[in-house]
């Protein structure tokens, strides 16, 4: 079964809320990693774990800003510099001051999700910003940075003993959005992770490839 245009009316919608919660679990949980934990590699990427922080932060930093002007950029990004510290590594606006530790950088990751938290909650939802998958609207970034959060946490635990298993609720509804032709009568969590390329999912080939339809929906 999968999700359709036929069901768009009924879908329910995704949130600032559902934004807050997924920045706030996924910073306690990252509270509980190691002090050692932050130069070794966060799951399959080939970033570190605080370079992957610093990456998310960056994400929902740039969404925000996306749709922060009056009129917000429909054929590029808001020209902020972006660059890697490193060869290989995330090229971001937003880098965290290593002198200030991990709870410092787990305060930037709070800050910048709060960022794309007030800009969903205050752009009317008729706004529509570029995003390099498609145009969007702030229902639309509300997503985006949900999905980064939850996965990207995914990531940050492999290797860790640390639980991290989101609320089904908000990858149901993140889904919908996103990924609408998403298989619906899986588990929303493990869904989301094979819709990414990080799970398996039993009857359906793993992804080498995939991206999100952040399409403005009904």
């Amino acid at each position: 079964m999968s999700r359709s245009a036929d069901t768009a009316l009924s879908r329910p919608r995704v949130t600032a809320d559902d934004l807050g919660l997924a920045v706030r679990l996924a910073v306690s949980v990252l509270r509980e990693a190691p002090p050692d934990a932050w130069e070794g590699k966060a799951g399959s990427l080939e970033w570190d774990r605080w370079e992957t922080v610093e990456h998310l932060s960056d994400d929902l930093f740039a969404y925000a800003a996306q749709l922060g002007p009056r009129t917000p950029p429909l054929d590029g990004e808001v020209p902020f510099v972006w660059e890697s510290r490193r060869p290989g590594g995330p090229a971001n606006a937003i880098h965290a001051n290593r002198e200030a530790g991990p709870a410092g950088l787990l305060q930037v990751l709070e800050a910048s999700g709060a960022l794309l938290v007030a800009m969903v909650r205050t752009t009317p939802p008729r706004a529509r910003a570029h995003h390099v998958f498609g145009i969007s609207d702030p229902e639309g970034f509300a997503a985006m940075g949900i999905v980064e959060t939850l996965v990207h946490t995914h990531d940050l635990v492999q290797g860790l003993d640390l639980a991290w298993n989101p609320p089904a609720g908000v990858c149901a509804r993140v889904l919908a959005r996103l990924f609408p032709n998403a298989p619906s009568a899986t588990d929303p969590w493990t869904t989301l992770l094979w819709a990414t390329g990080r799970a398996e999912l039993p009857g359906h080939p793993r992804l080498t490839t995939w991206r999100w339809d952040g399409t403005p929906r009904a």
